[in-house]
Formats: structure tokens, C-alpha cells, sequence
């Protein structure tokens, strides 16, 4: 197993027992939460940065502005995503936020096809149509468009993509990141300050969550990151479903949350769009082993 791999999977499955964690701070308001992610995270990696002494990429930035620009816009899709998924874990919807998870590989597929030139082969085709046909189920006889699920897949999906291409290392890139956020996550600190809702403080148990909520952060990010980097992108597909697997057996089996026959078709559609998916991929690797 080589380096990008085994990281790939404790980031994943760090991922995937994440809600037991924001279950903690479920007394905390989602925007809370996230801005102390965004300050203990920066804090963190400031701090990894020093113990390497590793300062030298900020010349890079200096020198090349659109850094700026780039990372502005993961920094963006990286707190919708935290936010969408912080909320969904402490209203109840794991088992959703379970399924954007379940369709990112398939969007990585769409991605790297729209964006990286790759071709799309006849099974992932299907695999794709299959994927809208569960999602277009869950939005008919659910009752609901499942905007969390989405949400979460095209933000990870791109932020993903990004991170593949990035000019930083995976450090580097998290600490810029979060510092692009720095300011407007002070500002919401302060504003909940100032309307005597905010709980870091002020709550025991809640201030060292979120104290904590830096490491909690940082660490699968930032092996996630190197993992992307290192393989690709139907290699992370194929690893990211240990994520979303603990995340529907966290919804479903310990906070006992609803999985009715209307949800189970949806989710059918989407476990078979992913088994196509894998069994294609490893059929085309074998056969390009045989070809070389």
C-alpha cells in the first residue's frame, strides 16, 4: 500500500466518525461551531508550519497574486461544505449528508471528464444515469430535494479537483485557507458575543470541543489533501466510500434516524450506480495491465 493511499483511508474513515463529534456540540449554533474550526485549524497548522520551519512558500504568494485567487475560492467551498454538514449532523440528517458522500466519487468521475480532460467509458456513463435516476427518486417520492446530499458532493467534489491542482502542499494550502477565513469567522465570534449566544466561554464541556475542534479539523484534511496529490482521482473514489458508509451506519444504527422503503429505493439506485462504477474501474485496470 503506498503513502497516499493509507492516508486516504484514515482520513476517510476520521470522516466518517465525525458526527459523533458535532453530536457533542449539538447545543452549539452551526456557524459557531464552524468559526471556531476555522481559528483553532489555523492555529494548528501555524503551529505544524513552525516546528518544520516552513516558511518559504509564503514567497510564492508574494510573488504569484493568483494564489490568492485560487485559494479563495477552495477556502469558499471548504466552509460551505463544513457548514452544510455541521448543520445537517446536529438536525438529523446524517443519513443525507451520508449521501452526498455516496455520490462524490460519481461527481469526481463528472469532474475529471468536464475538467481534466478524461474520457467518460460506456459503465460510468451508466453509473452516472443511475445516480440521477436515485437522486431524481429520493427528490419525487421523498418529498424533498435532497439539497444537503448535493451540496455537500459538489462542494467536496470541486474542492477536491482544486486541491489536486493546487500550487501548495497540503499544509501550506490549509493554513492559507484558513486564514482567508480568519476574518469573518472573528466577526462571528463576536457577534454571537454580543448577542450572549455564544457558547465557547461560557460552557464547560462546549469550550474544549471547540477548542479541540482545530486537530478534529485539520488532521483528516490535511492527509486528505496529500493523499490527492499522490493518487488519483478514481483511486480517492474508490477509498472515499469508507466515509459515507460510517456516516449512514452512525445515522441509522446509533441516533436512529428515518429510513423508510421511498429512501431505500433512492439509496439502492446509488449503492448500484457505485458498485457499476467500481467493477468497471477494475475491469479497465486490468485490462490496461494486460495491454502493457
Amino acid at each position: 500500500m503506498n503513502r497516499g493511499t493509507l492516508y486516504g483511508i484514515i482520513a476517510y474513515g476520521l470522516w466518517g466518525i465525525l458526527p459523533l463529534y458535532w453530536k457533542l456540540l449539538q447545543g452549539v449554533q452551526s456557524l459557531e461551531i464552524l468559526a471556531h474550526r476555522i481559528i483553532w485549524s489555523l492555529l494548528f497548522v501555524i503551529l505544524l508550519l513552525f516546528l518544520q520551519n516552513n516558511w518559504r512558500w509564503l514567497n510564492r504568494i508574494i510573488s504569484r497574486p493568483t494564489i490568492l485567487l485560487f485559494f479563495s475560492s477552495s477556502a469558499i467551498l471548504l466552509a460551505v461544505n463544513w457548514l452544510t454538514f455541521i448543520w445537517a449532523v446536529n438536525n438529523g440528517f446524517i443519513v443525507e449528508a451520508s449521501l452526498g458522500y455516496f455520490i462524490n466519487p460519481l461527481l469526481n468521475v463528472l469532474l475529471g471528464v468536464l475538467f481534466l480532460k478524461e474520457r467518460l467509458r460506456i459503465g460510468q456513463s451508466v453509473a452516472l444515469m443511475t445516480t440521477a435516476c436515485g437522486v431524481s427518486w429520493l427528490t419525487i417520492h421523498y418529498g424533498s430535494f435532497p439539497w444537503i446530499a448535493l451540496t455537500l458532493a459538489i462542494t467536496f467534489g470541486i474542492y477536491g479537483l482544486l486541491r489536486k491542482i493546487a500550487p501548495l502542499d497540503s499544509i501550506e494550502g490549509l493554513a492559507l485557507e484558513t486564514a482567508l477565513l480568519m476574518i469573518p469567522a472573528v466577526y462571528a465570534l463576536f457577534y454571537f458575543e454580543q448577542q450572549h449566544t455564544a457558547q465557547f466561554l461560557h460552557n464547560t464541556v462546549a469550550t474544549g470541543l471547540l477548542f479541540a475542534a482545530g486537530i478534529i479539523t485539520s488532521v483528516p484534511l490535511i492527509l486528505f489533501s496529500s493523499a490527492a496529490r499522490r493518487i488519483s482521482l478514481t483511486a480517492l473514489g474508490f477509498i472515499q466510500y469508507i466515509a459515507p458508509t460510517l456516516q449512514f451506519l452512525t445515522g441509522i444504527l446509533i441516533y436512529h434516524e428515518p429510513f423508510n422503503s421511498a429512501r431505500f429505493v433512492g439509496f439502492s439506485l446509488i449503492w448500484a450506480a457505485l458498485a457499476l462504477y467500481t467493477l468497471e474501474g477494475l475491469h479497465n485496470a486490468r485490462r490496461r495491465q494486460r495491454s502493457s
